[in-house]
């Protein structure tokens, strides 16, 4: 690898941008490409996929044989509320390779004994989530109940890069949040950001069960799979 080519990489990867490193297998030629660009040939179009797909390999090409080597930052993913389903979903979701971060003003719930080894917050959840700086590899998930708590949160959380935005509560709960949001200045396409009722409808009921329905639709939402499975109620 060159010089210029490594200081290069080192950079992306300090700051967290994605990036692959494409390496021409029939000469040695290498570039930079950023999947958080527009494709603009058939090796940014690969580079593009991999990076989605999270998985390094060689693709053929009409310009040879290359070797995509993805370097993507880690998997995040931000619970606004220290409740019981947060428990499960946090050690679900580190186990499937997330760093998770919970987000609660409350300092009484969201403690080191009931969520050890997890980053904690207790800025209110707008202003957290600000200084989180959710990126493409973000997920965020609300779980309060509490407008107070969940309405700043997913309107900060919907004008960010997040791949996922997710809020607890029935079809009912759901609709007088949206047209609180509305009311407060969030437009359609930021509306339509929010998957609610959260998760996937696998007739979820226990706090375990319903952080599997969550952290499935997640994944569904990240690996691009197909669009049919409906949400949890």
């Amino acid at each position: 690898m060159r010089t210029a080519t490594l200081g290069q990489l080192q950079a992306d990867r300090q700051a967290k941008r994605r990036v692959v490193l494409a390496t021409w297998l029939d000469g040695g030629d290498e570039r930079l490409i950023y999947p958080d660009e527009p494709a603009t040939d058939a090796v940014s179009a690969a580079a593009l996929q991999a990076a989605s797909d999270d998985r390094s390999g060689i693709v053929e090409l009409p310009q040879g044989k290359v070797f995509l080597h993805v370097f993507n930052p880690p998997l995040r993913l931000v619970v606004v509320g220290a409740v019981h389903i947060a428990q499960p979903l946090s050690r679900m979701a580190a186990l499937a390779g997330y760093d998770v971060t919970v987000i609660d003003p409350r300092g009484k719930f969201g403690t080191s004994d009931r969520f050890p080894g997890v980053m904690l917050s207790n800025d209110w959840p707008d202003e957290g989530l600000t200084a989180f700086k959710p990126d493409a590899r973000t997920a965020i998930v609300t779980l309060t109940h509490d407008p107070k708590l969940d309405d700043p949160a997913l309107a900060a959380a919907v004008r960010s890069a997040a791949f996922y935005v997710g809020a607890l509560g029935s079809r009912g709960t759901h609709g007088k949040r949206l047209q609180r949001l509305e009311r407060d200045g969030l437009g359609a396409a930021e509306l339509a950001r929010i998957r609610g009722p959260v998760g996937l409808d696998i007739g979820a009921k226990s706090p375990a069960e319903i952080a599997v329905s969550i952290l499935a639709e997640i994944t569904l939402a990240l690996r691009g799979g197909p669009k049919t499975a409906k949400q949890a109620a």
